[in-house]
């Protein structure tokens, strides 16, 4: 289930309130022991299946951060893409991802300040169409004209 939208650049000059991008991404077990790996975050609840079962998510799941790791991806490939500074992300965990999850991460364009290159984004990700995570970031996105 890949059907993720192109990748590049969108320049501030072109950016406009409204504007989505998506990326579809199954989180694999391999997914969560990378995380793990990377980012040193070995809880037990993300790793250990019998750990897992005594706790409110009654198996494992995903690191929260891999899931907001599918926004970076958005935003830093598809909007504005390419040459993106993140400047800040909200984020609101709403319910787990498991390995297997099919995990939808979406962005969409709700401000833009163009005298200053700042797009203000909402930020969510979803699983079977139900939100896990919503959020807002703030990027500087690159421009057509050289400063």
């Amino acid at each position: 289930m890949l059907d993720n939208m192109p990748r590049g650049t969108i320049v501030i000059e072109e950016i406009e309130i409204g504007m989505k991008r998506h990326v579809w991404k199954e989180v694999t077990d391999r997914d969560i022991e990378l995380f793990a790996e990377v980012s040193t975050d070995r809880n037990p609840v993300h790793l250990d299946e019998d750990y897992a079962q005594e706790t409110i998510f009654a198996g494992r799941v995903a690191h929260g951060m891999l899931t907001a790791g599918l926004i970076s991806a958005v935003i830093g490939e598809q909007l504005p893409g390419h040459g993106s500074i993140y400047m800040g992300q909200s984020l609101r965990f709403l319910g787990p991802v498991r390995p297997g999850d099919h995990v939808k991460a979406e962005v969409e364009v709700i401000d833009v300040d163009y005298p200053k290159r700042r797009v203000t984004l909402s930020t969510t990700a979803y699983v079977n169409e139900k939100p896990v995570l919503q959020g807002e970031a703030t990027v500087l996105a690159p421009s057509a004209k050289l400063d």
